[in-house]
């Protein structure tokens, strides 16, 4: 005689058994495909079809703890310790796996690398001897088409397998740090032959060998190694070639702004003073150059820096950094930041005090005895007494129309008339809002591979940035002159 059905209970009163993820698959492929009237009514367990009772409870399986297939327990222990065997089966088998894949990754990755970082040393190398001038112009070629031969036959990076670390950076960063010590070697080794070539050019002149105090053997051929042609004879270089090339040149102005600097230039010499409409036409001029006249401390910043490169920096000095034994670029720089405090400080103090406080930085910018900032031993009184005349009454001249500026026309239209300075002659200059930017392309250049020569104040990025950024004077004048030797602060 047939059993009842099995009686439906609440779900919370059926029997419950924990099932891991990992054995579903296994009593999934166990199930039944077409269940039985039986198996569905829950009257026997769908895996080994034996008849609920007290002995046997129903194990609900799905889809609702009340509908759908039931089993029970013995069945269902018996295909979770088979799920369990064939899981950790598979997972020694993968490990072994990634064990034997590893053990061939790990010592190809290893010479791949040590192969990418011989061919840089050799890069670095080649690049040294081509700077140092003591190698033969022809063994440098050579020594570069060697180099590039080595580069041409590095192999192709090898493919980690799946089970290898995908975050594994360094196979890139090698070979980026090689491309960046090709590029310096095609650099110096190109600049070597470039020299040689036109100094090999040049005709021997022995009347010099007396005064460069050569040794007996001299060709009387003179060796450059530097030329600076200036910005644009590349482009007329290149036009006697038949290659036209466009320049940039300066950013055009708008028609609105152009004409209202052109109205002013017309009136200039009629109008009582200085400048006559700068209230008007030189925010907007600052505006074109990306400075906002109504923030007053960017604009005391940017009058600070016009002040400096307007009264100090040109002029004069160019005569007195050329002389010999005249400052260094390192020694104009480290004072030219220091000036530029002292020039904040004074527009700041003229705003109460009035004109006569930009005395205070005429004090100190002609002060002849004065030593540099930067721990520079450079002054003024070294220098012959003809030139450091004229950069003391440059200087003198410059902060007075500054000050008249002021007195006619008030405190605020003397920062429009120097700011509209600095965005013309020092927009990147330390102070200037495009500064930070000039700083950031220096510290991606120093941290290129390059010269090895750096001075040790220069070896830690993170306090290199923050100077740079805060007070660059505090490099000191070595640091500073070797940062301009190498055009990093261009």
């Amino acid at each position: 005689m047939e059993k009842a059905p099995v009686e439906r209970r609440h779900p919370e009163e059926l029997p419950r058994m924990h099932i891991p993820a990992y054995a579903y698959d296994t009593i999934r492929a166990a199930l039944p495909r077409i269940p039985t009237a039986r198996q569905v009514g829950a009257l026997v367990c769908c895996l080994c079809d034996e008849p609920f009772g007290e002995s046997l409870a129903a194990i609900p399986l799905g889809p609702t703890p009340t509908s759908g297939l039931f089993g029970c327990r013995p069945c269902l222990t018996r295909l979770i310790t088979q799920a369990r065997r064939a899981r950790d089966e598979t997972l020694a088998h993968d490990s072994e796996r990634v064990r034997a894949e590893t053990a061939v990754w790990l010592p190809a990755r290893a010479h791949h690398l040590a192969h990418l970082d011989s061919v840089r040393q050799a890069a670095e190398a080649v690049a040294e001897l081509a700077r140092a001038g003591e190698v033969k112009a022809l063994r440098v070629a050579w020594l570069l088409v060697s180099l590039e031969s080595a580069y041409t036959w590095i192999p192709e990076s090898p493919e980690p397998p799946a089970a290898a670390d995908r975050e594994d950076t360094a196979l890139r960063d090698e070979a980026f740090r090689l491309d960046l010590a090709m590029i310096a070697a095609r650099e110096a080794v190109a600049e070597r032959l470039a020299y040689h070539l036109l100094n090999e050019a040049q005709p021997a002149e022995p009347e010099m060998c007396e005064e460069f105090e050569c040794a007996e053997d001299c060709s009387g051929r003179h060796d450059s190694t530097h030329i600076d042609c200036g910005p644009d004879t590349v482009f007329e270089d290149l036009a006697e070639h038949g290659i036209t090339v466009e320049q940039p040149g300066l950013a055009p102005l708008s028609p609105e702004l152009a004409a209202r600097l052109d109205k002013a230039r017309a009136k200039d010499a009629d109008e009582h003073s200085p400048l006559p409409e700068i209230e008007e036409w030189g925010p907007t001029v600052l505006a074109h150059f990306g400075i906002d006249a109504d923030d007053t401390d960017v604009l005391v910043r940017a009058a600070a820096v016009g002040l400096v490169a307007e009264a100090w920096r040109e002029g004069p000095l160019e005569a007195i950094h050329a002389a010999d034994h005249g400052p260094s670029d390192g020694e104009i720089f480290a004072q030219s930041v220091d000036l530029y405090r002292r020039a904040r400080a004074a527009l700041v103090a003229a705003r109460d005090s009035g004109p006569e406080a930009l005395l205070a930085f005429v004090a100190i910018a002609s002060d002849v005895d004065l030593p540099w900032a930067g721990g520079s031993r450079f002054a003024l009184r070294t220098m012959p007494s003809g030139p450091v005349a004229e950069f003391v009454q440059h200087v003198d001249d410059r902060v007075w129309f500054t000050a008249e500026v002021m007195r006619e026309q008030g405190w605020r239209a003397g920062l429009l008339h120097r700011a509209a300075s600095a965005v013309f002659k020092a927009p990147h200059h330390f102070g200037m809002p495009g500064w930070p930017e000039t700083v950031a392309s220096a510290m991606e250049r120093l941290a290129a591979p390059g010269p090895t020569d750096r001075p040790e104040v220069l070896s830690d990025s993170a306090q290199v940035e923050a100077a740079l950024l805060e007070a660059p004077d505090r490099l000191g004048v070595d640091a500073l002159d070797w940062l301009s030797e190498h055009v990093l602060l261009a």
